[in-house]
């Protein structure tokens, strides 16, 4: 199905009259791309109504038929996503009609918006996060969600991670978790290609995300063998 085909599928579903009410959720372009939001809405985790724009559904629109094959790939990801969320018996999803034509940008439209609904915005923009919180506006970040729900490591724990390119500095090795945060590994250039252990140094947290700070040492690797681990 195109890009036009499905947005036409999705407008299909609008509901008029949609509740004003802090339990409604406005969402952004962002969320529909990433597709996170699916699993969370499947799992239980998601309650009240979720808003869509329709400057919101044009925008995906555009990026679905993106002369860039990337873009495009994203944008028919957001369409689909949105026509999953729609099935879900337990969801309700509605399509807002509302605009406002003398605003260009879509993501102080959303906050207009998410003002007059009296409701918070979901959203993985991090420069949106920030505007949204100058003008007072709740957000729902899944990158945040991610991070908080992530298992807690701490400096001097030994883990296991696959080592598959060279880091920056000299000597680094890099590996992520399976929940995509990154280790990067002192002493573990010469590693790449293999799994090791390795003891974490340090966790550094930032706006982006987290990120694991370890050394390997074969004394680690012998001692683990000789032991029979």
């Amino acid at each position: 199905m195109n890009a036009r085909l499905l947005v036409r599928s999705l407008v299909a579903a609008v509901f008029s009259g949609a509740t004003k009410t802090s339990s409604s959720k406005i969402v952004d372009t962002s969320v529909l791309i990433d597709g996170r939001i699916a699993e969370i809405a499947e799992a239980g985790f998601i309650e009240g109504p979720l808003l869509i724009p329709q400057f919101v559904l044009r925008e995906l629109q555009q990026v679905a038929d993106s002369a860039d094959g990337s873009k495009r790939i994203r944008g028919r990801r957001g369409l689909d996503i949105l026509l999953r969320l729609q099935k879900m018996p337990q969801l309700t999803v509605r399509i807002l009609e509302e605009d406002f034509p003398n605003i260009r940008e879509v993501d102080l439209k959303l906050l207009e918006l998410a003002k007059d609904y009296r409701c918070k915005v979901m959203t993985n923009d991090f420069n949106l996060n920030k505007v949204a919180q100058v003008r007072g506006v709740e957000v729902l970040n899944i990158n945040a969600l991610a991070n908080a729900v992530r298992p807690v490591v701490l400096p001097g724990e030994v883990m296991r991670v696959a080592i598959l390119r060279d880091g920056k500095e000299p000597g680094q090795g890099v590996a992520y978790l399976e929940d995509g945060t990154m280790v990067v590994v002192e002493n573990g250039r010469k590693m790449v290609s293999r799994t090791v252990d390795v003891t974490v140094t340090s966790v550094l947290q930032t706006d982006a995300g987290k990120m694991i700070f370890g050394r390997y040492d074969d004394r680690i690797r012998v001692v683990r063998e000789a032991a029979g681990a």
